[in-house]
């Protein structure tokens, strides 16, 4: 799977904005079965299909996302970004990032000269770095 970036439009947010409620109300309804899928049925059809409860929590975040009227990123955790690009999603600067990199703070494969950072490695760090924000935050609260 490609990485998918879809820009929300007015007519979109629209739409969703009045089905987040609903959404969150069936949510809640479902919440306390103990099936693995979700039936759901497609209006213009007829059919019902099943999807897996995780991927019903993944719908709610993106028409919550596209309501608020924010553009909608989705890639696989298996993609590899550049270091241009792992820097965008960190917040920080491009040479900051490669000095990470090249701290062993994160891995990374070389691809001649380019360095690839797995996406689901940017995201441990970034859990990571957020729990020891959480825990010194704590530290100096006491």
């Amino acid at each position: 799977m490609e990485a998918l970036l879809q820009r929300t439009t007015k007519e979109e947010q629209k739409i969703a904005v009045s089905s987040v409620s609903l959404f969150k109300k069936a949510s809640r309804s479902i919440k306390g079965s103990k099936k693995r899928g979700v039936r759901i049925k497609i209006q213009e059809t007829g059919e019902f299909i099943t999807i897996p409860r995780k991927a019903l929590s993944l719908l709610f975040e993106i028409l919550t996302h596209m309501a608020e009227g924010n553009s909608i990123a989705l890639l696989p955790s298996t993609s590899e970004v550049s270091t241009q690009q792992a820097a965008d999603m960190l917040n920080v600067s491009r040479p900051h990032l490669v000095k990470l990199l090249e701290g062993n703070a994160i891995p990374f494969k070389k691809t001649g000269s380019h360095r690839r950072i797995l996406l689901k490695d940017l995201i441990e760090y970034e859990a990571k770095l957020k729990k020891n924000r959480e825990e010194k935050l704590q530290f100096l609260a006491k």
